[in-house]
């Protein structure tokens, strides 16, 4: 009976190993045709469909193998990997808990099962995986990213940083400095963030989506011009790169290079890019691709304030019916009312925040649309300060009988509503002498609002320091001026809140005191 030759496999080896896929897969299928029960032909032959990106092919093989011998750990894991690939999560994840049935310290299975289960949001159980890996191999530093991932997106900034720099100790890899620069950011540190970017770039120059997030942060820190470098230079390194695209677009729509903003977005096809783009349109006037536009989003997407606020602007701009029904007459539902706790002199909440918006290690922003004021960095609702945990839990408690009050409504904007009051941005803004806010919306919130902490009293005008909210604002190119505005005078402890798709803006002020707010934003999970 003929055998398969121990150099024929060592050809393959070779083939595989020096890149040449094509001529691996065509020899092993050759070989396979005379010896069809040879584990590491099929083996060999999965690995070389797998490199080429052949994943359902390769899958094929794989459990090929598995047929003549199931109790195979390593190939359970190779299956699991490509049905990972072939977008099959919950395949992958049987596989890899078979090989670590059979194999119980295989350490990479437990990696890559935290990896399938962190992509379904399942982090408790992909936390499991990733501490199991690192208890078989205390060294595997990409196990201790993993974990540092999770913590970000949990709003555990501390932890993440401690994980980060945990992996950082164990390997020195740019990777792990982009993370950190990014756990740092969401902290508010952007001095911190963009030594870590730039430390992250000296060993990986050619990353865009590295380079991309420098350039993101030193515009928020107020470097113009470097911020454009390094935003274009990411374009430039890889020109179809999705967060490359997204960031420039961004940023040149700050700077009001609206039309040069438009191509990036299209480029990007990423996040809430259409809407981003349809306000392009908007504002350079160039009202029939706009609308031609604007009619093509609102068949795909249902539920995004910007094209809310594009929609009715434009319906009421021009005397024609608002097709988009997210939030129909959002002025209705504006909700202006008081933290009880701010309000009560015998609490110490409004004191110990105006102490540690004062004192704590929180970074500033730049802001464009902020005069005489500085705004913080970071998310103050997930610090460790104590006062902003409890701002948090009064404006949530707020916001649920909100909800209740308008449940019934017919409309998206409450039918969608989050069922977890998770605030996805917070933020102080302080203001002096001749301070304010031009109007704007908050494109990626739900709810908007803000808590005053300091109102000044001394007054020229009695609408100083207000809140102006309206259909109408951000310089949109107007036919006529009649457009419904609602103006709002908070005092210290007082909340005002409202759909995100509502303009807003802040009436200057004469006296010398300080107006003192918490902004916040927040938004369903799967928005």
């Amino acid at each position: 009976m003929k055998a398969l030759k121990q150099s024929e496999v060592n050809e393959l080896i070779q083939f595989h190993q020096s890149g040449q896929f094509q001529l691996t897969e065509k020899k092993a299928k050759s070989l396979l045709e005379d010896f069809p029960q040879e584990l590491i032909l099929h083996n060999i032959l999965g690995v070389a469909l797998e490199a080429q990106q052949k994943f359902q092919e390769a899958a094929d093989s794989y459990r090929n193998a598995l047929k003549i011998q199931p109790q195979f750990a390593e190939m359970q894991f190779n299956l699991g990997s490509v049905l990972y690939q072939l977008g099959d999560v919950a395949g992958a994840i049987e596989q890899y808990q078979k090989a670590i049935q059979i194999k119980s310290d295989l350490v990479v299975a437990y990696f890559n099962l935290g990896i399938a289960y962190q992509s379904e949001s399942q982090f408790d159980k992909a936390l499991s995986a990733y501490r199991k890996a690192i208890e078989l191999e205390p060294g595997f530093y990409e196990a201790h990213g993993n974990i540092g991932a999770i913590h970000l997106l949990q709003g555990e900034f501390d932890e993440a940083v401690k994980c980060f720099q945990q992996s950082l100790n164990i390997q020195d890899h740019a990777r792990g400095h982009f993370n950190l620069g990014n756990a740092y950011r969401n902290q508010g540190h952007l001095e911190e963030a963009i030594q870590s970017y730039r430390k992250a770039i000296q060993m990986s120059p050619d990353d865009a989506e590295v380079c991309s997030g420098l350039g993101d942060a030193l515009w928020h820190q107020g470097s113009i011009a470097e911020a454009n470098q390094w935003l274009r230079y990411a374009v430039a390194i890889k020109a179809d790169n999705p967060i490359a695209n997204y960031n420039l677009a961004i940023f040149l729509h700050d700077n009001k290079k609206f039309q040069e903003a438009y191509e990036f977005y299209g480029a990007s096809q990423f996040k809430d890019w259409e809407e981003r783009a349809l306000y392009c349109l908007y504002k350079t006037k160039q009202f029939d691709i706009f609308e031609k536009e604007l009619n093509s989003a609102i068949l795909k997407k249902n539920t995004s304030p910007l094209l809310a606020t594009l929609s009715t602007h434009f319906a009421k701009n021009f005397k024609k019916e608002d097709r988009y029904k997210f939030c129909p007459n959002p002025l209705h539902f504006v909700f202006h009312g008081q933290v009880d706790e701010l309000k009560d002199s015998k609490s110490d909440l409004l004191p110990s925040l105006l102490r540690d918006i004062n004192e704590a290690d929180i970074a500033e922003r730049m802001q464009s649309r902020l005069v005489n004021g500085i705004q913080s960095s970071g998310n103050l609702f997930k610090r460790k300060e104590p006062s902003f945990k409890r701002l948090a839990e009064a404006i949530t408690a707020l916001i649920k009988k909100y909800y209740d009050q308008y449940k019934n409504e017919d409309s998206m904007f409450i039918q969608a509503f989050p069922k977890t009051i998770e605030f996805s941005s917070s933020w102080f803004v302080k203001m002096q002498s001749g301070g304010h806010l031009s109007s704007h919306i908050h494109e990626e919130g739900w709810i908007s609002g803000a808590v005053y902490l300091a109102i000044p009293q001394q007054k020229k005008h009695p609408d100083e320091g207000g809140i102006e909210l309206s259909i109408d604002g951000d310089e949109y190119p107007r036919m006529h001026d009649d457009f419904e505005k609602k103006l709002y005078l908070p005092q210290a402890g007082d909340v005002v809140f409202f759909p995100s798709s509502v303009f807003h803006r802040t009436i200057p002020f004469s006296s010398n005191e300080e107006r003192i707010c918490i902004a916040f934003d927040l938004k369903p999970a799967n928005i």
